[in-house]
């Protein structure tokens, strides 16, 4: 088996509101795309509860017993300033996408599967270890990356993320420790504020790449094989993580980034170049933003083919 995909039908009940860029139909238009005869040769799993242990790895004990506390029984619940919002199924949908993450992680280091995406939402890369971000309540990739430390006992993990936006909880996760990577290409002067090319971590482990709204394939691919794939092949990682995120886009709303389906294949493929190199081809994505119901399908189908070998 060369690719799987974990999803849930207890991700369709995060629900933050009408009108909340981060709807049920982005998963619904995620899994239309996937499942025509073209990924036919994909095996599906539901993804199983994620566990409070393995949140813990991120994020710290008050902020997880908040979470637990808040979960209302109906209506909403407002976690952060204005944006990440919690209905009665939240608390299970971002506990699957925990669950989804780390078991792909005990997947291909077991050798069951050579990948896994993770067809989940919430997003995850904006949370902190202490509060809530930008639609996201768990990093469930920062998470993983720490769960195959503790279950696993790999040392050097790498998350490459090319979201539109800056992961600030993943990079803030990773910041103090030199055998955890974070390398990120994204809109700069944009929410959430983060990502300038200066951060870089206790030991040159943050690589960043901010692009100026409007930059398209060529200034994208240019600086994604100068810069960020040179920094991940040197840090040769164990297991590479991505925080798959597709609102970069050039049809998404929320972003002013030009990327096309062609690039979201072409970045998985260089990117499976290196996991081949350093780490037996291991590679856990995790899907993050995207707003444009049809850029994130054709994006994610793109990317879903480049992981299996298309």
């Amino acid at each position: 088996m060369s690719t799987l995909i974990y999803t849930h039908e207890a991700c369709f009940n995060h629900k933050p509101g009408p009108h909340h860029p981060e709807s049920p139909e982005r998963l619904e238009a995620v899994l239309a795309a996937l499942k025509t005869p073209d990924f036919a040769d994909v095996a599906w799993r539901d993804a199983p509860l994620g566990t409070f242990e393995q949140v813990l790895h991120v994020h710290t004990p008050g902020y997880v017993e908040e979470v637990k506390s808040l979960a209302p029984a109906q209506g909403y619940q407002l976690l952060d300033a204005g944006d990440t919002i919690m209905s009665s199924g939240t608390l299970e949908a971002v506990l699957r996408c925990v669950g989804a993450a780390c078991a792909g992680v005990d997947d291909v280091v077991k050798r069951e599967v050579k990948n896994v995406f993770c067809a989940t939402r919430p997003c995850g890369h904006h949370a902190e270890a202490d509060h809530a971000m930008g639609f996201c309540v768990f990093n469930q990739a920062a998470i993983a990356a720490l769960h195959a430390r503790k279950q696993h006992g790999l040392q050097r993990v790498a998350v490459v993320d090319f979201d539109v936006h800056h992961g600030n909880g993943t990079q803030n996760s990773f910041w103090d420790d030199p055998d955890l990577f974070y390398g990120s290409c994204h809109q700069g002067n944009f929410y959430p504020g983060t990502g300038a090319k200066q951060e870089t971590g206790v030991a040159g482990n943050i690589v960043n790449v901010p692009f100026a709204r409007g930059t398209g394939s060529a200034a994208f691919r240019a600086a994604m094989t100068d810069h960020l794939l040179p920094a991940l092949r040197n840090f040769a990682p164990e297991l590479l993580i991505i925080s798959a995120g597709f609102d970069a886009h050039h049809l998404d709303p929320l972003g002013g980034l030009q990327f096309t389906d062609e690039d979201y294949h072409w970045i998985t493929r260089e990117l499976m170049k290196v996991a081949d190199e350093t780490a037996q081809g291991r590679v856990v994505s995790v899907l993050e933003g995207g707003y444009s119901l049809e850029g994130l399908a054709s994006g994610t189908a793109a990317h879903v083919r480049a992981l299996m070998g298309r």
